[in-house]
């Protein structure tokens, strides 16, 4: 893999359809493998550790949603964007809950795709680094492992979640606003997306919800506030 660049793993098996994914993100500049399944799309994630995994769902011997449960149960930093023709929302549901970052569906404009894979990849932290861990109340949030610790208990968070809580905490206080959060997250801020925001954040009120002093205010049509009082 070319130094400094961002590395790519396509896992698509039409060949066609692979090759011209590949192309497309090699002429931006990233370095880009291709496999034909999912259980290449595995073998080829740990050898490799890409920055980013771009995966159709529908595929032999393995689908994407199984390969990105197990490449997320070895690594919990993994950015995996979805590619399908199966738009429907409970598909759409089922690829987040598999360990999905992002879901984009067929057919699509590759500009969408390639500004997609770009904001996965910075969030992606380089090997070798580690971000610091916040303290939020009485919690501790470790945005590198997914953890979020009181008392002892340590809860594992998924990728979303920790995305949305990092921009949260370190902006405490401040709004921060929604659509940085779905452009960042999520590489598009329409209808589905806002939706997927809104149940995220409801999820991060639960996990808080045994501390009254920590809260995640809406500003209407604006964004989102963390508090801790």
């Amino acid at each position: 893999m070319a130094e400094n660049k961002t590395t790519v793993l396509v896992v698509e098996d039409e060949p066609m359809l692979a090759r011209i994914i590949s192309d497309a993100l090699r002429q931006s500049d990233f370095c880009v493998s291709a496999v034909g399944d999912g259980a290449e799309g595995i073998e080829a994630y740990e050898r490799q550790h890409p920055d980013v995994v771009v995966a159709d769902v529908m595929m032999p011997r393995m689908d994407g949603f199984e390969m990105a449960r197990r490449i997320r149960a070895r690594d919990a930093q993994a950015q995996i964007l979805f590619l399908s023709a199966r738009a429907a929302a409970d598909d759409v549901v089922e690829g987040f809950r598999a360990g999905g970052d992002d879901y984009l569906r067929k057919p699509f404009a590759m500009n969408e795709l390639i500004v997609r894979v770009e904001a996965l990849a910075r969030r992606r932290t380089p090997a070798g680094k580690t971000a610091a861990e916040y303290a939020i109340g009485d919690y501790i949030f470790d945005p590198v492992r997914l953890t979020l610790s009181r008392s002892g208990v340590t809860v594992k968070l998924s990728a979303r979640e920790a995305a949305i809580l990092s921009f949260l905490v370190r902006e405490m206080g401040q709004t921060v606003d929604m659509r940085k959060l779905l452009m960042e997250i999520w590489g598009d801020d329409g209808y589905y997306s806002l939706r997927s925001l809104n149940v995220y954040i409801t999820r991060l009120r639960h996990r808080f919800a045994d501390d009254p002093r920590i809260e995640i205010i809406s500003v209407r049509n604006v964004g989102y506030r963390l508090l801790f009082s």
